[in-house]
C-alpha cells in the first residue's frame, strides 16, 4: 500500500475542507471494507484518507411518520438490519441489506459505502480503469465477460454498479443530501450514478471535496415493496442480478410501479416498461412472468453473459411476487 496521510475530522465541515485541500487525490473512509481493499491493489493511491467515522451527525436512523427515514451515511448494514421499522416499511431495503451475507462487512459496512462502492468488475480491479481498454480496445468485448452488463451498455462502459441496497432505494424514491464547499445539495438517487463515456469520468456524481451525509427514504406504508436477488451461492457472493419493486396498490390492482434492477448494467437499472404494464394490473404469476419480460426490454447480451436475460426475469419476477405476498 502506498504511504498517506491520515485525517480524522469532527465534523463535516472540517472533512470536507481536507478533502478539497488535497483534491482528487483524497478518499474517504467511512467503513473501509472496499477502499482499503483497492489501496492495497494499488487499484487507487490516494495522497490524504480522510476518515468519517467521528463526525456524529452522520450516523443514526431516525423515522417521522409524515416524512420517512433518515438513514445517516454511516449507518452500519447490522444497525439497519436491526431496525424493526425498517423490516416491516422498508422490506425492501432491509431484504438487500440482509443479502450482505458476510458478518463482518454487515458490522463495519455503511449505506453511504455501499452507494458509493466501487465496480466488481476484474478488470477495473486489476488496474485497467473503469473503460478497461488496452491499446485502443475494449477488454471486456474481447475477453471473460460472463458478469458484465446487458443492459446500458452500448459502450464503452461495461461494468455493473455493485450497490446492494440501491435498486431498493430507487424504487422507493430516495434522495441523497450531499454535502461540499458550495453547502448541502438534495438529489433523487436514480440521478446520482451515470454512464462514464470516456477516461477518467467516474460512475456517480459526487466532486472530490464532496461527502454523501443522509439518504432520505419517503415513507412507505402504502407501498409494498420487495427484492429479489439471483446469486450462484448463499454464501459471500455479489449478485448475478437483482431486482426490488415498490406497489402502490388500489385494493387488487396496481395502482403505480417501479421496478429497479441491479448488477445488470452500469448503473442500477431502471424499468419503464414494465412499470407501465404493471399498472392496472392484478397480480398473478403469469402477470409477474410478463413484468420480468418486460424489464429486460433492450438487453444487449455480450459474448459470455446472455443467460443474465433470464435471470433479471426471474428477479423480477420473483420480486413483484415477494412484495404482494403470492410468491409460493
Amino acid at each position: 500500500m502506498q504511504a498517506f496521510e491520515y485525517v480524522s475530522p469532527a465534523t463535516k465541515q472540517d472533512a470536507v475542507k481536507l478533502l478539497a485541500g488535497a483534491g482528487a487525490e483524497s478518499a474517504v473512509l467511512a467503513g473501509g471494507t472496499d477502499l482499503l481493499s483497492l489501496m492495497k491493489d494499488y487499484v487507487i493511491a490516494p495522497k490524504r484518507v480522510v476518515n468519517i467515522k467521528s463526525i456524529k451527525e452522520l450516523q443514526g436512523i431516525r423515522y417521522d411518520s409524515r416524512r420517512g427515514l433518515k438513514l445517516g451515511v454511516l449507518t452500519t448494514l447490522d444497525q439497519l438490519l436491526a431496525d424493526k421499522k425498517i423490516k416491516q416499511e422498508y422490506s425492501s431495503l432491509w431484504q438487500a441489506a440482509q443479502g450482505v451475507r458476510s458478518p463482518q462487512i454487515q458490522n463495519m459496512g455503511t449505506v453511504g459505502g455501499d452507494l458509493c462502492q466501487r465496480p466488481r468488475c476484474w478488470y477495473y480491479r486489476n488496474g485497467y480503469g473503469l473503460l478497461a481498454m488496452q491499446n485502443g480496445k475494449s477488454m471486456v468485448l474481447e475477453g471473460d465477460n460472463r458478469y458484465h452488463a446487458i443492459l446500458g451498455n452500448t459502450g464503452p462502459a461495461y461494468f455493473v454498479n455493485a450497490s446492494s441496497l440501491a435498486p431498493a432505494l430507487i424504487a422507493l424514491g430516495s434522495r441523497l443530501k450531499i454535502f461540499g464547499p458550495d453547502g448541502a445539495r438534495e438529489v433523487d438517487l436514480q440521478d446520482f450514478y451515470l454512464i462514464p463515456t470516456k477516461q477518467g469520468e467516474r460512475e456517480y456524481k459526487l466532486a472530490a471535496a464532496e461527502i454523501v451525509t443522509d439518504i432520505l427514504v419517503p415513507p412507505a406504508s402504502r407501498r409494498n415493496n420487495a427484492t429479489y436477488e439471483v446469486r450462484q451461492k448463499e454464501a459471500l457472493d455479489w449478485p448475478l442480478a437483482a431486482a426490488a419493486v415498490a406497489l402502490q396498490m388500489d385494493g387488487s390492482r396496481v395502482k403505480t410501479a417501479r421496478v429497479v434492477l441491479g448488477h445488470v448494467a452500469p448503473i442500477p437499472w431502471r424499468a419503464p416498461q414494465a412499470e407501465k404494464f404493471l399498472a392496472g394490473k392484478t397480480i398473478g404469476e403469469d402477470v409477474a412472468e410478463r413484468a420480468g419480460e418486460a424489464a429486460v426490454t433492450g438487453a444487449r447480451p455480450l459474448s459470455g453473459n446472455k443467460y443474465k436475460i433470464r435471470l433479471a426475469r426471474v428477479a423480477v419476477k420473483r420480486a413483484i411476487l415477494r412484495a404482494t405476498g403470492t410468491e409460493v
